[in-house]
């Protein structure tokens, strides 16, 4: 493997699109059509092999997703292929396993990317062009936020300087649409951990770097995957994966809290000293709630990391494959 700053181009990658879908009934056939043109179009410039293919992952899906991704490979067996969970086993897990099928393929490269068409497809050939000139992670990159909400977009500021400040390695604005060489995605296979959260994982993989910049659209057709509560229960994963700065807080937190009661304790003498003092029922109950809670708080954090290990300590497989085209 060569460095991005190499004169002699990587030959045509053997590339897979790993595309995880769930109830993507809507909008799969849209997006199966779409991905053909991009990657007849780069096959006929010599930028990838003309073995390159499309793998689905359907994460355990309810309504017709698998059905015609199996008419897709009826039609076309050579570009189309597919992996069906056996339950619903998540996002990022259905990412992790078309990675791992792609590298178990002989792959040379693999483009991860949802299955809704909001990423651009028109950056997957400069992702190609990108990895050909030596990097071997390529990192899709919106340079838009036009179709966001405002809470969205403050949500998704705050969730980024969050994880910066807590020491994560994490790309703004980039969800999970990149290009992993095999390189890349052999280093990412011993990665054990059943808590999974590729968007900080990946950076941390080192190796030669790029970003492609696009301008995100909207969903072509179906329903968001990610509504209000999905989207905190990611944001708890990522940042119990990889920090136990929330475990320093609860300590920094008891000590304010000593701190609070000694200059309570203070006041309560200064007052019954200067005969002002009385019933106290305001400032207990301020310091009962005030203490009652940040207890709660600190358990609860401490809960979301013992629930953590146990899971680990469990050792489940990520995922179960039921079919596999």
């Amino acid at each position: 493997m060569g460095s991005a700053q190499e004169t002699h181009r990587r030959k045509a990658p053997l590339l897979s699109m790993v595309i995880p879908c769930y109830n993507e009934e809507p909008v799969i056939s849209q997006t199966a059509a779409v991905l053909e043109d991009q990657l007849t179009a780069l096959m006929n410039t010599g930028d990838i092999s003309s073995s390159s293919f499309v793998l689905f992952v359907d994460d355990g899906s309810s309504d017709r997703t698998w059905g015609i991704i199996e008419e897709l490979h009826a039609k076309n067996p050579t570009l189309y292929r597919g992996l069906k969970f056996s339950h619903n086993r998540g996002h990022q897990n259905a990412v992790y396993a078309g990675l791992i099928a792609a590298l178990q393929r002989d792959c040379d490269a693999a483009i991860s990317m949802d299955a809704d068409l909001q990423d651009d497809p028109d950056a997957i050939g400069r992702m190609v062009d990108s990895y050909r000139a030596g990097n071997e992670i390529v990192f899709g990159v919106r340079n838009n936020r036009e179709n966001d909400t405002a809470f969205k977009h403050f949500t998704a500021e705050a969730f980024y300087k969050l994880m910066t400040w807590m020491g994560t390695d994490t790309i703004p604005d980039h969800a999970d649409f990149r290009l992993m060489s095999r390189t890349a995605i052999a280093a990412l296979s011993r990665y054990s951990e059943s808590n999974l959260f590729l968007r900080g994982i990946v950076p941390s993989l080192g190796f030669t770097t790029d970003k492609v910049h696009y301008k995100r659209g909207v969903r072509v057709a179906g329903e968001s995957k990610y509504p209000l509560s999905k989207m905190i229960s990611f944001a708890m994963e990522g940042i119990t994966s990889f920090s136990v700065k929330p475990l320093h807080l609860v300590t920094v937190a008891g000590f304010i809290s000593m701190l609070g009661s000694i200059a309570m304790l203070i006041y309560i003498i200064v007052s019954v000293a200067m005969g002002r003092a009385v019933s106290g029922w305001g400032s207990m109950m301020f310091s009962l709630w005030f203490l009652g809670g940040l207890i709660l708080i600190s358990l609860g954090i401490i809960g979301e990391y013992i629930g953590r290990i146990y899971l680990e300590a469990k050792n489940r497989p990520r995922y179960i494959i039921e079919k596999e085209l």
